[in-house]
């Protein structure tokens, strides 16, 4: 049995970043809650919204993933086709090794001067 950080980074790799939707009913649950306000709610709101957000062409650069209980944190730098970039923190909840609720938060980050050495990430 996979543990939910895993199941999660495959969902990365496999949905996210090879631009494929196909696999989805394996991973989101139909009702799937979004606390995301661009997003409407079940697992019809994220096609629609994946779809259009793959137009961008994101690729996501995994940089942590936290896990306890049934949620798991996952931190990322998204880069788009234009160069745009984005530091994203994204928290799931999964019942039953499937996605059930999101959080996130983003922040534009190319061109954003760092005021310390440590960087973004």
């Amino acid at each position: 049995m996979k543990s939910n950080k895993e199941i999660i980074l495959e969902f990365y790799e496999k949905v996210f970043n090879n631009w494929d939707l196909s696999e989805l009913d394996s991973y989101m649950k139909d009702d799937y809650r979004q606390h995301s306000p661009e997003v409407a709610d079940g697992k019809a709101g994220f096609i629609e919204f994946f779809k259009g957000f793959l137009v961008m062409k994101p690729h996501a650069d995994i940089r942590k993933v936290i896990a306890e209980d049934d949620l798991v944190c996952i931190f990322f730098k998204c880069t788009f086709g234009n160069g745009a970039e984005v530091k994203v923190f994204d928290l799931y909840r999964l019942e039953d090794g499937m996605l059930a609720e999101h959080w996130d938060c983003t922040m534009r980050i190319d061109g954003m001067e760092c005021m310390n050495p440590n960087g973004h990430f």
